[in-house]
């Protein structure tokens, strides 16, 4: 109780630097958050118009305008419905687990304005490469409703790796119960699904340590600044290890404050889980809306993680063509013939358009006074 009433004192302070936090520059912020490169951004838009084009393009040439319509008229929009269901479950999810340390320092807080920053999270995460933009303009967008960068920061980190490690626990229980399933589909892809799996696991790991060790990290990464600094890979890594310390000092204050706020740390990770489940579910939805059966919910959610996987490690915004490659590569063998293709269009609309377009919607400007301050 005694760090939550810290807490609120700092946000309805926003001048005075208290609970050991290291305010970071709102200018650094905003660098991150509004990319000053507006060529870039406007690349990425043009990369994602051209990617649905190039798919539609792809479906007409080989499946055949007749095809398509057939395809579509056989469609069974119960499962499209139940789609779209899953889809708004999980950004409620998503939404809440940010509302939940937002709301612990700032008791004010609204969920309708948290539920705003995490589409608009949702929008830059899918156009900017390996999702580099949501966190920024999230911290960036609580900041203008009377948020200290810091605890603005400090809500995403938590929720960060609180929905990460969920993400990963879920995910491994259910391959170890269809293991022979998820092992027979991908074959000669197992070595690196296990790979993908123990790299989530380290970085994890890796976060823990961070949290309660400080100079475990600090050991590894100055000397390799220093040596990267050497080979002018970085161009002032004394700065870069500064900011760096700094960040690792606010997350050891994120983690030791999780620590003591045990219950939200549990109503974030449950959330979390259905948030991940909902996800997974999306892909079974579309698998049943094209007639397709035999496989189980339970069977696509490992195969969808791997999906999943992959597609972090696709520097395209919203991992373009990686992710639509992958879903024909992992579901093309289970999914009739004739609908995969059209599958794959629904399953981006829900998971990468859809997104975009709900996210631009919450960029536009109210005339009311914003809420949670």
């Amino acid at each position: 109780m005694d760090n939550q009433n810290e807490f609120e004192k700092s946000g309805n302070n926003n001048n005075k630097v208290t609970n050991s936090f290291v305010e970071p520059d709102i200018q650094e912020i905003e660098e991150e958050a509004k990319p000053s490169n507006k060529k870039l951004t406007y690349f990425n838009f043009a990369l994602i118009v051209v990617i649905f084009v190039g798919l539609f393009v792809y479906m007409v040439t080989v499946d055949g305008i007749d095809n398509i319509v057939r395809v579509l008229q056989e469609v069974d929009y119960r499962w499209v419905l139940g789609g779209v269901g899953c889809l708004l479950l999980v950004w409620l999810c998503e939404s809440f687990c940010l509302h939940l340390p937002i709301k612990s320092m700032y008791p004010n807080q609204r969920y309708s304005n948290s539920f705003k920053v995490s589409m608009i999270g949702q929008l830059f995460n899918n156009v900017t490469p390996f999702s580099s933009g949501g966190q920024p303009m999230q911290a960036y967008e609580l900041t203008k409703t009377g948020k200290r960068v810091s605890d603005s920061l400090s809500a995403t980190a938590i929720k960060f790796i609180v929905t990460q490690s969920a993400l990963v626990i879920t995910t491994l229980v259910v391959v170890c119960f269809e293991f022979d399933f998820f092992a027979g589909l991908m074959q000669d892809f197992v070595w690196l699904a296990v790979v993908g799996f123990a790299i989530n696991i380290l970085a994890i790991i890796v976060v823990i340590i961070a949290g309660i060790k400080k100079r475990a990290i600090t050991m590894i990464t100055t000397p390799v600044i220093r040596f990267l600094g050497k080979i002018h890979l970085f161009k002032h890594p004394d700065h870069t290890i500064e900011k760096l310390d700094k960040s690792i000092d606010n997350f050891g204050n994120q983690f030791r404050y999780m620590k003591s706020q045990k219950k939200m740390v549990l109503m974030m990770f449950i959330s979390a889980t259905i948030q991940s489940l909902a996800y997974y579910s999306i892909t079974y939805m579309v698998y049943r809306a094209f007639g397709n059966s035999g496989i189980s919910f339970w069977q696509i959610i490992p195969v969808q993680a791997f999906l999943l996987l992959i597609m972090t490690f696709i520097p395209t915004p919203g991992s373009g063509l990686g992710a639509e490659g992958g879903f024909l590569l992992l579901f093309g063998s289970i999914f009739k013939h004739g609908t995969i293709n059209m599958s794959i269009l629904f399953w981006r609309m829900y998971t990468f358009y859809l997104p975009i377009i709900v996210g631009a919607f919450f960029l536009i400007p109210s005339r009311k006074k914003q809420v949670g301050k």
